[in-house]
């Protein structure tokens, strides 16, 4: 099933099942518990991320070709790194680059998210796809300036800007992708493909990134996973590209959807 979350024309919000029409249902029930589809027609008046998670984990360094690329041995571990919940921004609702805390190098990633659908921990790597409840697009929107070099040596400043974190337009549960681990994966900025892969080539499976997260760890439902992006990022290219003002950059991952946000300067 493809679930939506989406405002009608009333303001309210609602879940809703979008058909390979492009028609949605409303749903009924509760994302993390049963769901009903009423069959009534859906009025999506603008279109929310898929939920608001709980927690954002993220994974670097997590495909052969970007680690390459940036000159970065393969890890032993996977990287963790996290993003605040409010960094999350709907599809269609602009990356607004920062002006306080000023950055001139926002970077895209193109990223396979997965939602956790129960309590997770200690998961091993044969029962982790058994936690997930669906899979959606995320652009890791990076400021690569406090990332690498005013962040104090961590990566969370630069990553979790507020709307540094678009997910959309869908949740896709498990059963429609099947092996996560076969998906092409995709990132356009403004007509042109930046980056064009598959998630085969991560270094740390899916069922392997739910086994190291949830290990002495509680996973709740609702937090969302991003599992790293491929090579062609922005700061490896020659010569670099940043996001600017009046950009628009879409991520697109095979089963799941396209995710498209205009980019913004900061008001003053």
């Amino acid at each position: 099933m493809k679930i939506i979350r989406f405002l009608d024309d009333a303001g309210q919000e609602q879940l809703g099942r979008r058909h390979d029409d492009g028609s949605a249902t409303l749903l009924e029930g509760e994302l993390f518990g049963e769901l009903r589809d009423t069959g009534r027609p859906a009025t999506v008046a603008k279109l929310l991320a898929p939920l608001e998670p709980a927690a954002i984990l993220c994974i670097g360094l997590n495909y052969r070709r970007h680690a390459e690329e940036g000159g970065k041995p393969v890890p032993e571990h996977p990287v963790l790194f996290m993003k605040q919940p409010a960094a999350v921004t709907n599809p269609g609702d602009p990356i607004v680059l920062p002006r306080h805390l000023r950055s001139d190098r926002v970077d895209y990633e193109c990223e396979l998210a997965l939602v956790i659908g129960r309590t997770c921990k200690n998961a091993t790597h044969d029962a982790a796809l058994d936690y997930v409840l669906g899979y959606t697009c995320a652009n890791d929107v990076s400021a690569r300036d406090w990332q690498a070099r005013w962040g104090g040596s961590q990566w969370c400043r630069g990553k979790t800007f507020d709307t540094f974190c678009p997910l959309g337009p869908c949740l896709v549960t498990a059963d429609e992708i099947g092996d996560p681990n076969d998906l092409g994966i995709r990132t356009v900025l403004n007509g042109q493909t930046m980056q064009d892969w598959t998630t085969s080539d991560m270094i740390f499976d899916v069922p392997r990134v739910v086994e190291f997260l949830s290990g002495s760890t509680t996973l709740r439902p609702g937090t969302v996973i991003l599992t790293g992006t491929p090579h062609g990022v922005g700061f490896a290219r020659k010569p670099p590209v940043f996001l600017q003002p009046g950009d628009e950059v879409s991520v697109e991952i095979d089963r799941i959807g396209r995710l498209t946000n205009p980019v913004v300067e900061e008001a003053a």
